[in-house]
This record gives C-alpha cells, structure tokens and sequence, in this order.
C-alpha cells in the first residue's frame, strides 16, 4: 500500500508514480508531465540549496509564470524551506515591508526592480527566469538536495499573506499536515477526477489559486494555468480552447461567463463543475450558468485564508438549501458563538467559530493577534474565531451573514454589506454589484453592473430586501474595479464614484 503523504511535495511524488505521463501543468506556451514536474522541482531544489536556502528558511517569490512557481513551491517542500508567493504587482513598498515582516533566505523574482528592494532589506535576490530555465532543463548538472530536508509534518510550509481588517498585510502560517489535510478535505468534498482539465485563471498567490495545484496533483487531473486577460471577453474561447472541465471561480468569473453564454449560439461541451468562493454567488448568475449549461454542477464554498475552506456544499446544494455556503468539511466543526463567547443554538446569529485540522497554526510574528483569533479551547486544541457572523441550521447548514468589516450602522440599523448585495443581485438586469458602507460622511453607496438605470434598481430591490436597507444612493458602472483576486477592489470603486456624501455622478440616484 502506497504511504500516505506526510509532506507538501509527496503530493507531486504520489502523481507521477501513477501517472508519469500524464500532463500536469500547461499554459498557453507549454506544458509538463507529472514526471517532468517532479524532476523540475528536484532540480531547482538543488538550485535553491547552491543559493544557501535550508530547512526552515522562508523564500518569497513573485513572478508572473505559474508553471515556475508551481515547481518552486515544490522545490522548497523538498528543502524543508517555508515559501511565500506575492502577487506579481507586489513591488515597492509592499515588498518591502514583506521582507522586513518574515525575514527571507532568498526573493525570487521576474523584475529586476525587486532586486533593488531585495538588497535594501539585506536578502539575498535570485532572478526567477534562470532558475526556471535550469530546472526545465532535463539536461542541467546538479545534485539533489536531500529528500524533504528533514522536515518533519510538523513544520511550516507556507506563509501567505492576507490584508484583513489590519493596515498592513499579516502572513498566515501553515503546516504541510495542516494543508495536506485540507487538500484531501476539500478533494473529499469536490471530487477533482484524474480525467479533468482544471481551469485557473486565478493568481498563485490567491490561496484559492495555489490549492488547484495541490487539488490536481492529489487527483491526477492537467491544471491549465490562465491569466488575468483571459478572465474578460476571452473567456469562452479560452475555457474551449483548453477542453475545460472544471472552473474554479469568484463571482466576478462566474458572472462574466453567464453574461458570455447568454450572448453566444455555442457552450461548453465539457464543463461539468464550477466552484465559487471569495463572496456570494448571486442566485441569477447560477441559474443563467444552469440554463446554458444544462450539465454543469455548481458547489458554493465558504473559507478564510485562516482555515483554507470552512464549508462546501454538496453539487447544486444551494436549490435544496438556497442562501446556504455549505457545511463543515469532513473531519472539522463549526459552530456559532454570542458576543460572550457562549454556544448559540441552531438559527441564532453570531460568530463562527471552527475547529479541526484545517484551522492554520497562527498569523507569522503576531502573538497578540494570533492568540485573539486562535484561542486554545480548554488550553489544548485551538479553534478559529473567524470575525465572521451567520446562522447554522438544524442539519448543521452555514448561512453567512456578513463579516466583521462588512456590518455597519446607518439610520440606526445595524446593516450587512454582504446581504444589501445578495439583494441587488436578484433584481433582473443586474451583474453585479458591490456595497460601500458609510465613510467620511458619506451615506453608503451600492454600485451596480447593469441593464437598468439605477433607480429603478433601488426600486426593484424593495421585493427582495427590506426599504430602510436600501442605500439611499446607487451608481451604475460599465464595470466593477476587480484586484488580483478578481474581488471588487472596493479602494478603487470609493476612489471611482467619488467620496463625497452629495458628489454627482451620471448615473446616481438623486436621492
């Protein structure tokens, strides 16, 4: 019998056993066996190692090419090494203060510029083009480095950084049990196939993103690697293009698609799941995705970088349980706590609370903040107080409510962003929409992607939401400024509709 991996790269190891042939990774440019794969990684590891990195030094990495990235995070599994991947547009400042924050062996990157913060900061830069070209280079001399490095399942493997509610970017720290575990967790719950083309038009450095890569390595199934550009009008072509069967997506994606296939004479012949995270999956994108695409299965997940995933729910769950995100993955607990931190009983709202291997070992040099988030019930097993508020029925269904950043007060209410959104969505004729709560005297605002003019959108609302929870001003966008991630960069819309609370736009409501 086959031993159960232990740590983060005996994922790729186990595949390409199996399956040595097959394809694991490909992009528009090129593509690598699992084989292949297994061999890049062992090669780069051996280039890393030359570069001083070891067991438990952290490096970071920020680059554009996915396929590199996916064998550097391997290559550090191999070394015992802790890994971080930024954004490809981290620069500057926000890569300084990451390299000030967890103190690197090494920066990896694809831009010269980051060489210069790099020796500012007194860490050692590596160009990323060279050390991919070395190890895609079946040919290139170099010796192993020692298998795993020593590490233990124990140790930490990644480190990735998430804003939050704080002013500067914390890093989550995770354990190759505690990610091994929620990969098979999650796998349990999706059931990735060894047949499936995966299609990720998400950046690696989006946790959601990087998962694909453990999802297909633990399945067996190709991850096609697109990019950002592909996610707008390319889209169809490119999920065709690609044979895809699998679409991992934030509403953002899901939208886009819709929108596409409302508009198009053909469909996707071999799409046969979608997963949504990142925010709610409005109610009319899923049954335009239905419509066209008769057998498409659709799961809504919920998670926080802090615990990978919290709940998933079962292939079209949501028409049994509308409004739902899911239950508890296999192996893990969640339940609701008041403000005291008492159990609250099922369809009370309060806090989430999770429990189980999938809840991450704590935030990177933040004792304080990690010991508030992380409490250790009975002062041995540690949960996650997420921030996040909702309700869990009696068959131990989540309804998120909002998170702690996202309810606010106005007229008096207490209000969630999360639910006046939910509510926009389900008027005809909008995409999307995007809430901004009350700032600097301004009333909150909710924007809207959409076939109708604003007001009537406000109108149309009051069959789905109560009136007082209307935002009193709507602003009609061609579309909605997206991060990375494919979130609503909500910075950036403040900064487009303007923050003045009686600022003109063409297309506000006047009220």
């Amino acid at each position: 019998m086959a031993r159960t991996a232990q740590l983060l790269h005996e994922l790729l190891e186990a595949a390409a056993d199996r399956s040595p042939r097959s394809v694991a990774l490909s992009s528009r440019d090129r593509g690598l066996t699992y084989r292949e794969l297994a061999s890049a990684s062992t090669r780069m590891a051996a280039s890393l190692w030359r570069g001083g990195l070891r067991r438990g030094d952290r490096v970071v990495v920020t680059a554009a090419d996915g396929i590199g990235i996916a064998v550097l995070v391997y290559a550090a599994s191999r070394l015992g090494a802790v890994f971080s991947v930024l954004h490809e547009q981290v620069r500057g400042g926000p890569l300084e203060h990451v390299l000030r924050d967890c103190e690197p062996k090494l920066l990896v990157s694809d831009d010269p510029a980051a060489g210069r913060t790099a020796a500012g900061c007194g860490v050692r830069f590596l160009g990323f083009d060279e050390l991919v070209r070395t190890a895609l280079d079946a040919d290139a001399d170099g010796c192993p480095a020692p298998p795993g490095g020593g590490a233990l399942a124990v140790d930490p493997v990644s480190l990735i950084y998430t804003s939050g509610t704080t002013s500067l970017p914390k890093a989550v720290v995770s354990t190759h049990q505690q990610v091994l575990f929620a990969v098979s967790a999650i796998q349990e719950c999706l059931g990735y196939r060894g047949d499936d083309v995966v299609y990720c038009p998400l950046p690696l450095s989006f946790d959601y993103g990087l998962y694909q890569v453990y999802l297909a390595a633990l399945s067996g199934a190709r991850l096609h690697l697109g990019t950002v550009a592909e996610t707008g009008p390319p889209l169809l072509r490119s999920l065709e293009a690609a044979g895809a069967t699998v679409l991992p997506a934030v509403p953002s994606i899901a939208d886009r698609l819709a929108w596409l296939l409302r508009r198009s004479s053909g469909g996707l012949d071999r799409l046969r799941l979608l997963t949504n995270t990142g925010a709610a999956l409005a109610e009319t994108t899923m049954s335009a995705l239905r419509a066209a695409l008769p057998r498409l299965r659709i799961q809504v997940m919920y998670g926080l970088t802090e615990c990978k995933r919290t709940a998933i729910m079962p292939p079209d769950g949501d028409l049994d349980h509308p409004g739902s995100c899911g239950l508890p993955l296999p192996g893990t607990e969640v339940f609701v706590i008041d403000d005291d931190g008492d159990r609250l009983p099922p369809g009370e709202i309060g806090q989430f609370v999770v429990r189980g291997p999938n809840v991450m070992a704590g935030y990177w040099k933040r004792p304080e903040l990690t010991a508030d988030r992380f409490p250790r019930a009975e002062g041995l097993f540690p949960e996650l107080r997420t921030g996040d508020y909702g309700r869990q029925d009696e068959e131990g269904y989540l309804y998120f409510s909002g998170r702690r950043d996202d309810i606010y007060k106005e007229r008096g209410f207490r209000l969630s962003a999360t639910e006046v959104e939910a509510a926009a969505h389900r008027v005809p004729g909008v995409t999307s929409a995007a809430v901004l709560p009350p700032s600097g005297g301004r009333s909150s605002l909710l924007a809207v992607v959409a076939d109708i003019p604003a007001e009537e959108v406000r109108d149309r609302m009051r069959d789905h939401i109560e009136p007082f929870k209307i935002p009193r001003r709507c602003v009609r966008l061609e579309q909605l400024p997206t991060n990375g991630n494919g979130k609503v960069d909500r910075k950036r819309l403040e900064a487009l509709v303007g923050s003045g609370a009686d600022g003109a736009h063409p297309t506000a409501s006047p009220r």
